[in-house]
């Protein structure tokens, strides 16, 4: 069974223009995300084609040679269209070599159309398989079923040319020119068309996934430090506790406050104090474990969440990382000595909880234990030895004890 090949082609065609048309529209605003390549691939895909379909009122060198070229410069264009979206840049003298190849092939094979099939089919097959790789090689950047869409279309691809160019260069085909049917040129371009549109359909989803990671980003992160925000801290925090009630394990809370902080701002500006900020979540993310959580709870204050830690590793992580704030001021040229000294006060709660223990009760201990230490002269760790409510201090249940001096 074959198909009218000129009917195909005018479908591909048409698929291609429609295709690159709303990745046009789509992306206007996108520039640096790979869709203008895209686009380009598909434009070149559709004008390989219409050079196809005039195989008989055009030279041949046309639609023999510059229309198989094109078909190289289709696959060329998606690597650098996923290259660009990946963010990463492609050897270009690379990127030539196939068309390069391509026109070589078809210009020496002119007169035999098998020799010339099978030699253009190759170069595309492995051309499929270098966008395929170039696709998987950083999955984590575009996770989500459009990467698979892409894997599919591109694999499929690399089959019907590989299968095509065997039969061609061992068995024959019926067919004497592109435009004669058979079912060999059935299959093929049939393959084409569903090709187009799944690759074409998985980058966009890629570019959409990619957008919808983001955001789910941002609603979780402090925009300038990058640590977790108050939402996802709280949301974090809910979690440790229902597990800490579960398996009857250790958590702990510290709070901490940069000392000083608004002389900081009132001397250098809000500029410098932003980048205090980020200098101080750098020092404290240096020194926690992997599965702790570093979060701006809000201004100037942070709240690290423990799982599974005692309040005496509490206390010892505690002052580990206020020796480390401590011993690392924020270099700046115009500061006097060059640096800003920067220290930090904290407060901690941890052990095993109880059943009604909350995150606001955590909090609160946390933050009155903080609260103590800038009381008592900053830089210094205080831990909560109750979790009480501020309407609950009336009752007189102690709040807070010292638990190590600086220095000490």
């Amino acid at each position: 069974m074959s198909a009218h090949i000129p009917t195909l082609l005018a479908m591909i065609v048409f698929i291609s223009l429609i295709m690159a048309l709303s990745i046009v529209v789509v992306g206007s605003e996108r520039k640096r995300d790979g869709l203008g390549w895209w686009s380009a691939a598909l434009l070149l895909n559709a004008i390989g084609h219409v050079l196809f379909m005039l195989r008989d009122q055009v030279p041949d060198v046309l639609p023999v040679v510059l229309a198989n070229v094109l078909l190289s410069c289709v696959l060329t264009a998606m690597v650098v269209a996923v290259g660009q979206f990946q963010g990463r840049s492609l050897p270009w003298g690379a990127l030539v070599i196939p068309p390069a190849l391509v026109g070589l092939c078809t210009a020496m094979f002119s007169s035999d159309y098998l020799l010339r099939v099978a030699a253009v089919c190759i170069v595309l097959a492995v051309q499929s398989l270098w966008v395929l790789r170039v696709a998987v090689d950083r999955r984590y950047v575009a996770p989500g079923r459009g990467l698979w869409l892409m894997v599919a279309g591109l694999s499929t691809e690399a089959v019907i040319l590989g299968n095509r160019a065997w039969i061609a260069a061992f068995f024959g085909d019926s067919a004497t020119n592109i435009l004669q049917s058979s079912l060999l040129q059935t299959v093929t371009f049939v393959g084409s068309v569903v090709v187009v549109l799944i690759c074409s359909l998985g980058f966009v989803f890629m570019l959409r996934d990619r957008a919808d990671e983001t955001n789910r980003r941002l609603a979780a992160l402090d925009p300038l430090t990058g640590v977790a925000n108050r939402r996802l801290l709280l949301s974090a925090l809910y979690r440790d506790i229902a597990r800490a009630l579960r398996t009857r394990a250790p958590l702990a809370v510290l709070m901490v406050d940069i000392d000083h902080f608004k002389k900081v701002n009132d001397q250098h500006g809000h500029l410098v104090g932003d980048a205090v900020l980020c200098h101080v979540v750098s020092v404290l993310r240096t020194h926690v474990r992997e599965q702790d959580v570093v979060g701006r709870y809000g201004g100037e204050e942070f709240l690290l969440l423990l799982a599974d830690t005692s309040l005496q590793g509490a206390v010892q992580l505690a002052e580990l990382l206020r020796k480390a704030v401590e011993a690392t001021p924020y270099l700046l040229a115009s500061a006097p000595g060059g640096a800003i000294a920067v220290t930090v006060s904290m407060g901690v709660f941890g052990g095993p909880l109880q059943a009604g223990d909350t995150a606001e009760r955590l909090i609160d201990a946390a933050d009155r234990a903080l609260y103590r230490a800038k009381e008592l002269g900053r830089n210094r760790v205080e831990v909560a030895d109750s979790l009480q409510l501020p309407t609950e201090k009336s009752q007189g249940a102690p709040a807070v004890r010292a638990a190590i001096a600086p220095g000490a």
